[in-house]
């Protein structure tokens, strides 16, 4: 599979960039020390500032090998302050296949940037590597995450019952993707 690790990307808002070592501070008081954030999600809140710092040292060591695809969501007046993070968080080298994860502070919620930062990485994924389909999954108790699949152009595939283990126990998950074919429709 053709990769090209994690670049910079820029839409209307937004920046999506590298973590930095430093961005742990941000991290853990913007989402991850939030039980609300991660309530649908399959890691726990962070319960102090070392686990972020622990995991943005972690993300920032991976940079180096061409398959990791890892960002830090900031907006263009404030790179400096992620409050989210956007990632490929599996990759099926025989299918051709990449999951998406992604996840935001509270209070940037109902503000469209999700969706932005999600479609952005989908162009950037089948631009420049041989993708082939594009996924991403969400609890059935959390619509609102398939709401930005769908404003993404994802198709609903179907739900996997109690196919998934988060923060809530054993969940349904609905299934999206996109193929590279109806993409280039688009």
């Amino acid at each position: 599979m053709k990769h090209c690790g994690t670049q910079r990307i820029e839409t209307n808002r937004l920046i999506l960039r590298r973590f930095i070592s430093e961005d742990y501070q941000s991290m853990y008081n913007n989402w991850a020390s939030d039980p609300e954030v991660s309530k649908f999600l399959t890691w726990p809140y962070h319960k102090s500032v070392e686990t972020s710092r622990k995991i943005t040292d972690n993300w920032v060591a991976s940079y180096e090998k061409d398959d990791y695809y890892q960002w830090a969501i900031t907006f263009k007046d404030n790179e400096n302050d992620p409050f989210g993070s956007i990632s490929v968080v599996y990759t099926d080298e025989n299918t051709l296949t990449f999951e998406i994860g992604y996840c935001i502070g509270k209070k940037y919620w109902h503000q469209g940037i999700t969706s932005e930062a999600l479609s952005a990485v989908i162009d950037f994924l089948f631009e420049n590597t041989d993708v082939n389909r594009i996924e991403a999954i969400h609890d059935i108790n959390n619509p609102n995450s398939g709401k930005v699949m769908k404003k993404c152009g994802m198709i609903f595939e179907g739900t996997h019952r109690q196919g998934l283990r988060n923060n809530t126990g054993l969940c349904d998950v609905n299934y999206y993707s996109v193929l590279r074919e109806e993409w280039k429709k688009r």
